[in-house]
């Protein structure tokens, strides 16, 4: 079961749009799982209805919003990228906005589903605007007369409370008015949403494809190459931790240590010798912690040029490089044919 989760997390940060596309779904159904599960409970006081209907409307569709950057791993490279000293690298403002710009579109989905199930539901609409219903729309309102202007709004506001609301005819049509309300509201909200959608993904390509290629792939880049070097500098400890521990023992148990190896054989010294020469090849030349944090100090306050140098060869390795192309196409080279190795046949005879 481990293997499995094990291999699940590799494939996701392998494909990290997969994955934020998979948080951003996961996201979304939680908020319309809360909302199913929440129990709305209006205060049916002309004083707070108002406050508490609007807040639950706004207030965890910006929760939301934080949580999807709080979850987004693009973040930290963002603000990584954007606070880095400039070094010998050019920062882009257009590759900035555009992470930015993807993270926050992934981000308002959970929000905008929230808000779209609160319009369609029309509680938080009910309880926020009952106050400002004229109840004689609504049927026989003679009970009303005669009330002073206080005395209604504190009958207005025990709308949404059923319990609380004597005349329940009036009560259930002011519900169906203002939850018919809330509901064209939700459609005309997720119009606008889907219409400004239709108009990213279809007008952008048209003005600015070029453009959005090159911030796309740059963007890319800086993801990956991150993720590169911190999988680099993983191996590099990895192997650093090795050799330090071995030396260590080699130091404190030099003789114990030569007897084992007498005592094992060969073969096990040379697997034992490769594996070494296997991590100091890792470490890379860099065998002391002042020049480890010499490159973790360069590598942050000044960056490589991205300006790639091509590798020049000799004239020996050019030749010799020519003449193996020339071998695979006609068979020759140097003037003779190729030699191909023979093979060795062993024959037995029977004498029965």
């Amino acid at each position: 079961t481990m293997d499995k989760f094990r291999m699940m997390f590799q494939f996701l940060q392998s494909n990290q749009e997969s994955f934020m596309n998979g948080i951003c779904g996961i996201m979304a159904l939680a908020s319309a799982q809360m909302y199913s599960a929440f129990e709305f409970s209006c205060p049916c006081m002309p004083e707070y209805n108002y406050t508490y209907g609007i807040g639950l409307l706004v207030i965890p569709p910006i929760w939301f919003f934080l949580l999807g950057f709080v979850l987004n791993n693009n973040v930290s490279v963002l603000a990584e990228e954007w606070k880095r000293p400039t070094g010998s690298r050019t920062k882009d403002p257009t590759i900035l906005r555009y992470m930015f710009c993807s993270i926050t579109q992934r981000s308002l989905i959970a929000p905008a589903l929230w808000v779209s199930v609160t319009l369609m539901d029309g509680k938080s609409f009910l309880c926020a605007f009952s106050i400002n219903l004229d109840i004689e729309k609504f049927g026989n309102s003679s009970f009303v007369k005669g009330m002073s202007e206080t005395e209604k709004i504190r009958l207005l506001a025990r709308i949404p409370c059923k319990d609380l609301f004597e005349n329940q005819e009036i009560r259930v049509a002011a519900t169906r008015y203002i939850k018919c309300i809330s509901q064209a509201c939700g459609w005309i909200f997720l119009l606008m949403m889907t219409f400004t959608a239709f108009l990213i993904r279809a007008i952008r390509p048209c003005f600015t494809q070029a453009a959005f290629l090159k911030t796309k792939y740059w963007s890319h880049y800086i993801d990956i190459e991150r993720k590169m070097f911190d999988e680099t500098c993983k191996e590099h400890a990895k192997s650093f931790a090795k050799v330090c521990i071995h030396q260590y023992f080699e130091n404190i148990s030099g003789e114990m240590q030569s007897l084992h190896r007498h005592r094992s054989g060969q073969d096990d010294s040379g697997d034992e010798g490769e594996d070494k020469r296997s991590d100091e090849d890792k470490l890379l030349g860099i065998r002391a912690q002042d020049d480890m944090n010499k490159v973790l100090w360069n590598w942050h306050t000044c960056k490589p040029a991205l300006a790639l140098r091509k590798d020049q060869m000799d004239g020996e390795n050019s030749s010799k490089l020519n003449g193996k192309i020339n071998e695979g196409f006609n068979g020759f080279a140097n003037g003779h044919a190729h030699e191909t190795k023979k093979r060795e046949w062993a024959v037995y005879y029977s004498k029965v």
